[in-house]
């Protein structure tokens, strides 16, 4: 998206989500404009419950620049995992 990104990231146990989210926001700031400072400072996030809630985000994310009207189907955009070949047409429970 172009305001925007949407990542599913495994938590390993003991693991601080938010050490990681800052880690890969300095990073890729760094990488894109040679400083730390292009992301807000908060993120949102949340636990996947199940099978179905992990499918349902999938599907979610994919959707996200269809319903943007940035493309027509998820898989034409480039920077998306459907782009890379993921199924993006399973049935969400």
């Amino acid at each position: 998206m172009p305001n925007h990104v949407h990542a599913l990231i495994r938590q390993r146990p003991g693991g601080l989500i938010a050490a990681i989210v800052q880690s890969w926001k300095t990073y890729t700031a760094k990488r894109i404009l040679g400083t730390g400072n292009l992301w807000q400072r908060d993120y949102w996030d949340r636990f996947i419950r199940d099978d179905q809630h992990f499918w349902r985000s999938i599907h979610d994310i994919h959707e996200n620049p269809v319903k943007a009207r940035l493309v027509e189907r998820p898989e034409d955009w480039q920077w998306s995992s459907a782009h890379g070949g993921v199924d993006v047409h399973v049935d969400v429970p």
